[in-house]
């Protein structure tokens, strides 16, 4: 079954929750012919490829946070790098757009130029190797039927089309893919189809991750950057490795959380938070008191101070200066391990989607990934369009085309699985840019501190605080808000009360499984979150 929410259920063999209906499909329909939770999440990737498309591509990369019922957990890094050789400003393809959100306009850069080498292939053949239990062609067998026969947009597909729509129609090849016949770009209810993405599909499946990294793939995208402006070379692709590391941990409350580790920076936020938040009391506070909402906007002020790297001292200096609350809730030690262990890998933060599945065998799986928008650009005869990663204006702190050769690039991302003092076990993650370590936090207090099960911790109110500004959603009690502004004056001066549940908050899709051995599932309604208990 596939909706936003599942309350426990026993028996069963798996829960999933993800992005979309057909993602959480895909992954059921894969744990009900015996497949494990990776292969599962494995599936669901390749089904997201294609009815998640502006979040996730072939041509992107992600994380997997794996949590094996027998074996260590491991995390497996299959981001993008930029390229070991940068053309000059003067011979790429990089142009600017205006993404348009209705209440606000955003710059995005794409191009051939602003393309890093991508790492969703290798990561799902060599996630794959390791993990899984049915073979490939099976596994994007939901994804290869969904592109070749069709998939129905839904609000908030046509919402995220308009949204990106300059890249979606930047050339002839992406507007074959992404409109109707008259031009205008694909309307909700309209069916999408991609035969030449099935039949990537297929031949990956079959040929395995050599067809990009050494094959006709690769050569394909290798000689659009070499004739039409592009970094990538034969080098980048060759020398593309998936990291293995081991995820970092952290105790909260009787509760073992492991994350994403550097040199991505969402995991270590997360942790850092986490320490700060557990020398406070949230559940005696009452969840959505303005008790509870002060502590959790220190906490994320506090963060916000180790966020940028390049202002870590003053971040020191300053909370060495601070409130009495800021003292008590501050560690230095942990903010200056953070800004050594995440220095000199740029980081990316937008464009992101989920998947989390847990099985009946004990496997937990926590898959985030991302494109960035897309640059603009759709291979032909493959119908991938690759990321826009080079773009990130946090990447270009010293001005487009500056950035670092050869690197790793570090992002907000942050699959987490969280083991529960009372034996149950969660895997979550989330999109939404600089959002997700906030709503992380937070879906993971209102398991831990409220005992809230999946649903409600998903879709219970949230906040987030940056820049003096304090987002707040509807839901809390009338005054919570102002009353936090007016406690907190050294560091609030600005309070946004948001009607009702929005896609600024990120999007937590989370899986869980009770020490009783029943599982239940939330995905956030704010990002079209569906899950399935197969």
């Amino acid at each position: 079954m596939t909706r936003s929410t599942a309350g426990p259920a026993k028996g069963a063999k798996g829960a999933v929750a993800c992005g979309h209906e057909e993602t959480a499909a895909a992954a059921s329909e894969i744990l009900a012919d015996g497949g494990n939770a990776f292969d599962a999440a494995l599936a669901a990737m390749c089904a997201a490829f294609v009815v998640e498309p502006v979040f996730c591509s072939l041509g992107g990369g992600g994380f997997l946070l794996a949590g094996p019922a027998e074996g260590e957990a491991l995390t497996y890094d299959f981001f993008v790098e930029t390229p070991y050789c940068r053309r000059p400003a003067d011979k790429i393809d990089f142009y600017p757009i205006l993404a348009d959100f209705g209440t606000a306009k955003q710059e995005f850069h794409i191009g051939l130029g602003s393309v890093a080498t991508p790492g969703a292939i290798k990561g799902l053949f060599e996630v794959h190797a390791d993990l899984g239990s049915l073979p490939v062609t099976r596994l994007v067998e939901p994804a290869v039927r969904l592109a070749r026969e069709g998939w129905r947009l839904r609000p908030i597909d046509h919402f995220v089309f308009r949204v990106v729509g300059p890249i979606l129609v930047a050339r002839d090849d992406s507007r074959g893919v992404y409109t109707r016949p008259d031009g205008d770009l694909l309307h909700r209810g309209d069916v999408m189809v991609q035969p030449d993405l099935a039949g990537c599909l297929e031949a990956l499946a079959h040929e395995g991750a050599n067809l990009f990294y050494d094959g006709e793939m690769g050569e394909t995208l290798i000689s659009a950057c070499r004739d039409g402006g592009g970094h990538l070379t034969e080098e980048d692709l060759a020398r593309y490795r998936v990291e293995r590391r081991r995820p970092l941990v952290r105790d909260y409350r009787g509760a073992r959380i492991l994350t994403n580790p550097p040199p991505s920076s969402g995991g270590i936020l997360i942790a850092f938070a986490l320490e700060m938040l557990g020398q406070g009391a949230p559940a005696p506070l009452g969840f959505g008191s303005s008790e509870h909402l002060a502590l959790l906007t220190q906490v994320m002020a506090l963060t916000n101070k180790a966020r940028i790297e390049c202002r870590l001292h003053e971040a020191l200096d300053d909370a060495a200066e601070g409130t009495s609350a800021e003292a008590r809730l501050f560690d230095p030690a942990l903010l200056r391990r953070y800004g050594e262990e995440v220095r000199g890998h740029p980081a990316y933060s937008r464009g992101t989607t989920h998947i989390s599945v847990i099985d009946a065998e004990g496997n937990l799986a926590a898959l985030s990934l991302s494109n960035g928008e897309g640059c603009g650009y759709v291979l032909p005869g493959f119908g991938i369009m690759p990321n826009n990663m080079l773009g990130e204006e946090d990447l270009n702190v010293a001005g487009f085309n500056a950035w670092r050769e050869g690197t790793r690039m570090s992002s907000m991302m942050a699959p987490t699985l969280a083991f529960l003092a009372d034996g149950g076990v969660a895997a979550l993650g989330s999109g939404g840019s600089n959002r997700i370590r906030t709503a992380i936090l937070q879906v993971l207090s209102n398991l831990i501190d409220f005992a809230q099960p999946a649903a409600g911790a998903v879709t219970a109110p949230r906040i987030h605080f940056e820049n003096g500004l304090l987002n707040v959603e509807g839901g809390y009690p009338e005054g919570s808000a102002q009353d936090v502004a007016d406690r907190l004056g050294n560091v609030c001066d600005r309070v946004m009360v948001w009607p009702e549940h929005n896609l600024f908050f990120g999007g937590v899709h989370a899986a869980t499984r009770g020490a009783d051995g029943g599982f239940a599932a939330g995905g956030d309604p704010r990002r079209g979150g569906a899950v399935a208990i197969a």
